[in-house]
This record gives C-alpha cells, sequence and structure tokens, in this order.
C-alpha cells in the first residue's frame, strides 16, 4: 500500500506557510482577553524595553511550548522562521539566551506579580461562561511533584526522600478547568504540603472574586493541616483531605462496630446492573502472580464508617469518614490470612453521605493527570537555568501554555440551537491532553498571506477539532471562509 519511491521535493518561492497555524487562534484569545496589557502592567523586571517588553518575553516562552518546543534552544526555530514572524506579525522575538537571561531577573515579588497578571486575565475568561458555570462547586486540588535535575549548579537543589536532586514544585489548581492558579517550587527536600495554606486562601478569593458560591479544598494526607481548618470552616469553605492513619485513628476505627460501617459502592456498581455489564476481561497481571507464587493483596470489600474527631490544633470537633478494606493476603492459590487497613478523611462537611465523602476524595487523583500533563505534556515542571527563582518564573510562564489551551477552549461560542453540543466540545479541548491539543487544533499547515490591514490565515490541510478552531474565530476574530464558517 507504501508504494511512493521517488518522491520530488521542491520549494515554494511564493509560497509562505507554516505547519502550527493554530498559533493564530491562541494570538487572538491571547490579545481579546487582554493578556499582554495586564503583564506589562503588573511585572516590571527589564529596565529598558529595547525592543521586547516583559508580555514579549512570557509569550514567546508560552508559544515556544504550545508550538510544540520542549525546550528554551527550540526558540531559535521559531526566531529564525521569517513566516512564523509575519503569522505574529513581529520584526524579531528574544533568542533562548535572552530568554535565560530574562528568567533570571524574577525575583519572588516579580514571580508573585506574574501570576497574579495571569490569574487577572483568568478571571475575564471565566466571566465569559454561563451561570451555570458558577452554581458547580469550585473544586480547589494541592499537590507537589519532584522535578529531577541533572545539572550541579542548579541553585537551590536539593535531595528529596526518593533520594532524586532536584525541585518540589507546588501546584494549586481548578479541577473543574483543570487549571493551575498558582505555582510555588521549593528545594526537592520540603515537604509536600508547605506552605500550601496561603496558596489555598489566595485560591479562595479568586474563586470569589469570580462569582463561585461554594468552594471545596481537596488534598491527600500531607495537606491537613488541621492548624487552617478552623479558619476555613469560619469562612464558609468546605475541605476534605485525607487524614494520617496514626495509632489513635485506628483505635478509634477499631471500636465501631460492624453495623456502624456501609457498603461501599463504587461508581461502576451503582450505575450498571449485573444482567447489563460487560464481560470481563482476563486479569493477565494477577495470573502471572499466582502462577509465580508471588505475594498477593486482594481486596474483599470494603466499608466505611464515620466519628468525630478533634485535632490538637483546632478547637472543635470534624467528622472524619473511615474507608475499611477487608484484603485477603495469598501466595499462589493458597490465601495466608486476612487484613484490615484504614483510611481516613477529616471535612467539615456534614450533609454529604459517607460514601460521597470517600469518591469526592478519590476524584481529586485527577490532579495528578494534570501534573503529568504539566511535567511531560507541556514541560513546564522542569528546571532549565540555574537559579531557584529563575526556574520558578519559567515554571510559571510554561504553565500558562495549559492555561491559554483551556482558555481558548472556555472561548469556544455557544447558541441555544447546538448548545449541547457546543458545551460538548468545550469540554473535550478542555479534557485534552496537550500532545493531542497541538497535533489537532495548533499543529495545522498554514499559508500565511499578508493583506493591507489583517493577516490571514489559509489552511492547507483539514484536521478533525478544524470546524470548531473555525467557529472559534469566525465568532471572537475576524470573519473566515471556510467548510464550517456557516455552522
Amino acid at each position: 500500500m507504501l508504494s511512493a519511491r521517488t518522491p520530488k521535493y521542491e520549494f515554494g518561492e511564493r509560497a509562505h506557510a507554516i505547519d502550527v497555524g493554530g498559533i493564530g487562534a491562541v494570538q487572538m484569545v491571547a490579545h481579546r482577553l487582554g493578556l499582554p496589557h495586564a503583564i506589562d502592567k503588573r511585572v516590571h523586571v527589564l529596565k529598558a524595553h529595547r525592543p521586547y517588553h516583559e508580555s514579549d518575553h512570557v509569550l514567546n516562552i508560552a508559544y515556544n511550548i504550545l508550538c510544540g518546543g520542549r525546550v528554551l534552544e527550540d526558540i531559535e526555530l521559531r526566531r529564525n522562521d521569517e513566516t512564523y514572524l509575519n503569522a505574529l506579525d513581529a520584526a524579531a522575538i528574544p533568542d533562548p539566551t535572552t530568554a535565560g537571561d530574562f528568567c533570571r531577573r524574577f525575583d519572588v515579588s516579580d514571580i508573585d506579580n506574574l501570576q497574579s497578571a495571569i490569574n487577572e486575565v483568568r478571571l475575564d475568561a471565566w466571566r465569559q461562561q454561563p451561570s451555570s458555570f458558577f452554581e458547580e462547586t469550585a473544586r480547589i486540588d494541592g499537590d507537589g511533584s519532584i522535578v529531577r535535575t541533572h545539572g550541579e549548579c542548579k541553585e537551590g537543589m536539593a535531595l528529596s526522600y526518593k533520594n532524586v536532586w532536584g525541585y518540589h514544585p507546588l501546584v494549586i489548581s481548578l479541577a473543574n478547568t483543570q487549571e493551575p492558579l498558582y505555582v510555588v517550587n521549593r528545594g526537592g527536600n520540603r515537604p509536600s504540603s508547605e506552605g500550601a495554606a496561603p496558596y489555598y486562601d489566595r485560591a479562595i478569593a479568586l474563586c470569589r472574586q469570580a462569582g463561585f458560591g461554594d468552594i471545596l479544598l481537596r488534598g491527600d494526607t500531607d495537606f491537613s493541616q488541621t492548624r487552617h481548618l478552623d479558619g476555613w470552616d469560619d469562612d464558609n469553605v468546605r475541605f476534605i483531605f485525607g487524614y494520617d492513619a496514626r495509632t489513635n485513628m485506628k483505635a478509634r476505627a477499631n471500636e465501631l462496630v460492624d453495623e456502624d460501617f456501609d457498603d461501599m459502592v463504587r461508581r461502576a456498581r451503582r450505575h450498571f446492573d449485573e444482567d447489563k455489564r460487560r464481560a470481563l476481561q482476563p486479569r493477565i497481571k494477577e495470573q502471572v502472580v499466582r502462577d509465580r507464587k508471588y505475594k498477593n493483596i486482594r481486596l474483599d470489600s470494603e466499608d466505611v464508617g464515620e466519628f468525630d474527631y478533634q485535632p490538637c490544633a483546632c478547637d472543635r470537633a470534624y467528622r472524619v469518614v473511615v474507608l475499611r478494606k477487608n484484603l485477603t493476603i495469598e501466595r499462589g492459590e493458597q490465601a495466608l490470612f486476612d487484613e484490615i487497613r484504614y483510611f481516613f478523611y477529616i471535612t467539615n462537611d456534614r450533609k454529604l453521605a459517607a460514601d460521597d465523602v470517600v469518591r469526592e476524595a478519590n476524584q481529586r487523583c485527577n490532579q495528578e493527570n494534570l501534573i503529568e500533563q504539566l511535567k511531560n505534556g507541556v514541560r513546564a515542571l522542569h528546571a532549565p537555568v540555574n537559579t531557584l527563582h529563575a526556574n520558578w518564573a519559567y515554571m510559571v510562564m510554561a504553565a500558562l501554555a495549559w492555561s491559554l489551551k483551556a482558555w481558548i477552549a472556555l472561548s469556544l461560542p455557544t447558541t441555544a440551537r447546538w448548545k449541547r453540543q457546543h458545551f460538548a466540545d468545550r469540554d473535550r479541548w478542555l479534557r485534552m491532553d496537550f500532545r493531542t491539543f497541538l497535533n489537532t487544533v495548533i499543529r495545522v499547515p498554514a499559508q500565511i498571506v499578508e493583506t493591507g490591514r489583517r493577516i490571514v490565515f489559509r489552511l492547507l490541510n483539514w484536521r478533525s477539532e478544524t470546524d470548531t478552531l473555525f467557529r472559534l474565530v469566525s465568532a471572537r476574530g475576524s470573519p473566515t471562509r471556510g467548510p464550517a464558517a456557516g455552522q
């Protein structure tokens, strides 16, 4: 079937094209939301603008990632591409060395100003959403991740608990849209939850300023910072945090009798009847474990119970939901003994059912997917520069690429007739992996035609999401002509 043997290559002298035709839509959304102005208004790290402003440097790093760049050196490919510069109406863009020097100019206050500018624009993107967007609970998640470094001269790096040299950034995100609200870089030996409470508070203020009425904080056992629970409870902020299975907590759980526990019904059992379930696939891994007589831990059942508990740093008692897992330890086909393991969740929500508390806490694990995208998709959680604050600044600028992806999805227009389909398109773009977003939305070959007053992106190929892209630019930018322009 693949029969071409001697292709002929020619250079189109009069055609000027780029392979990232979607970058025009990114530029359009950024300017419509006022991102360059917000950055230049709040961030002042350059003594003179010759010729670049702060927004030029920040967007240059973000656009490099949105065009498929993996490292700062990939900026060199873009700055030598005349057609790419014409597409952005730019005479020049900073080179990789200048971009690295720009990151090194930041201190803590400058980074804080940059994140404030980005969140100011984020509020504008949220305000474009219908009222139903703010009727949902704003779920704010927090977690940390180890960023490995191989350099010998990285200021601020340290040896983590995993025996990995590097940094340990903290990510505070909004689960509703999977947007990173705050990124905080720290040394690799710092605890996961260190400094999280102030950024939780700032995220709460941001969501309330946007118009969210109900706010829920979530985090794993490291984030159950009991010193701050009373303050959040007084502020009418709900929280569900994992809690360490300490000896006293296990003793309280053991005091509960079987009648105090209810079956934990997982989503699959709740939504599917026995006669409607699909046939289970063979468990190859489990069979190998049994055949080779490895130690195997099999889950028999799960139960949920609850009791009140007052942490030492709190002035009041809170609800603790305990998940009891009944396990069987096996080796091969032989059952060795049974074991019970407890998992605890502390919350101030008295109305939510116990099993729903567990499910809500488990859904926080979706932030692991966001961190994975920031680390290996966007490559924002990397340390290409040589100081702690410079790498922190780079993380914030690179994470802006993911936020721009979310803002593009939130900027998709909706009509009453196609409301359900248009909201499905928005949600699909919000949940889309970064690599898939690049390949289907950004990496569209386009011819760049410069006219007297505007720049025309003439698409040369079709992608599965091109019709949605046309709908975005048709409603928010200049009129376009194409197969989907009339939809």
